[in-house]
């Protein structure tokens, strides 16, 4: 075979009379137009379905508001009086009614008593779950669904039931604990399961384990501060179930805000929904300050992990112990 030369000149193209150029291969397909027409209506369909949600949320608001906050005889709502006599009035009344207070610190008391029960029972049992019992996960979650399908008034009839055999348990205003948690079940197991879900738990696990420290140590230094996010998740949606739970409560005749609300807009409708407005409000922000609260968690996550030095020891021996199991 003869050698080629690289510096030789290369051999002249062949010209095609009819394009002016060299020839082209054939085109299997029909070439791509200009623009992009089909991304642009894509987006479409999100941005209407996201504009139609807003719609549906904002507006009832905005109706309450007026009903709350203007100074206006119901019959006259209206175009003509959308920007006459606007006052937070509506908003204060409530503050003033002497049941306000004792309603309010009773709420935030079982609040604080719900979360700390709830996470008791089932961080620990998420975490023995997702460690010696995986094909149990599915039954749990099924377990826990429950409260969701199941009506709250169901669970009223039963607590009818026993209430004239519990009395020394259902007198008290910390009884609504136990049936808050029950009700909170379906938010906050699956908090707390996704937070598990997005960790190497049984690194950690093993390589706290195996450094010395016990299952409090290794729960405090090693876990918990992964699963923060999901912590706080679940505090959160527990607190926004207390806060907004009224069947319960009436029933056992307990004051909370729920039944202070119910009572309170028919004895002053304007303050009543001027209340209840920014219970609204209140609601929707809590869920703003979760989302800000999880999203610098979740960006501070890697540097929290290496200036905390027990968790920068865990991570370092879960590495050798990786390294080793690879070799």
């Amino acid at each position: 075979m003869a050698d080629i030369n690289p510096l030789a000149p290369a051999m002249p193209l062949a010209i095609d009379p009819e394009i002016g150029g060299p020839p082209t291969a054939p085109i299997g397909g029909v070439p791509p137009r200009a623009g992009r027409p089909a991304v642009r209506f894509g987006r479409l369909g999100p941005t209407l379905v996201l504009i139609l949600c807003a719609i549906f949320f904002i507006a009832p608001l905005l109706t309450l508001a007026r009903y709350a906050l203007q100074n206006v005889p119901t019959i006259r709502l209206g175009a003509s009086t959308m920007f006459d006599k606007w006052s937070l009035s509506g908003l204060t009344k409530a503050f003033s009614d002497k049941q306000f207070g004792p309603t309010l610190r009773l709420s935030l008391k079982l609040a604080l008593g719900t979360v700390t029960l709830t996470l008791a029972l089932l961080l620990p049992t998420a975490i023995w779950v997702h460690m010696r019992l995986p094909r149990m996960r599915a039954v749990i979650e099924f377990v826990t669904v429950l409260p969701y399908v199941i009506p709250a008034i169901a669970l009223v009839a039963g607590i009818v039931v026993v209430k004239p055999h519990a009395r020394w348990f259902l007198d008290s205003d910390y009884s609504l604990v136990p049936f808050y948690v029950i009700l909170a079940l379906p938010f906050t197991y699956r908090s707390i399961d996704a937070g598990l879900r997005s960790i190497d738990l049984k690194t950690l696990v093993d390589a706290s384990r195996s450094l010395g420290a016990g299952w409090g140590t290794t729960l405090r230094r090693a876990l918990v501060p992964n699963l923060r996010t999901a912590i706080i998740s679940s505090a959160f949606l527990t607190t926004a179930v207390v806060l907004g739970e009224f069947t319960i409560a009436s029933t056992l005749l307990k004051n909370t805000l729920p039944t202070f609300q119910a009572t309170y807009v028919k004895r002053e409708p304007q303050g009543g929904y001027g209340l209840n407005l920014l219970a609204l409000v209140a609601t929707t922000g809590l869920f703003a300050l979760l989302t800000v609260a999880t999203r610098k968690r979740g960006s501070r996550k890697v540097k929290s992990a290496l200036t905390d030095p027990a968790m920068a020891e865990t991570m370092a021996f879960a590495g050798i112990t990786r390294s080793q199991q690879g070799r």
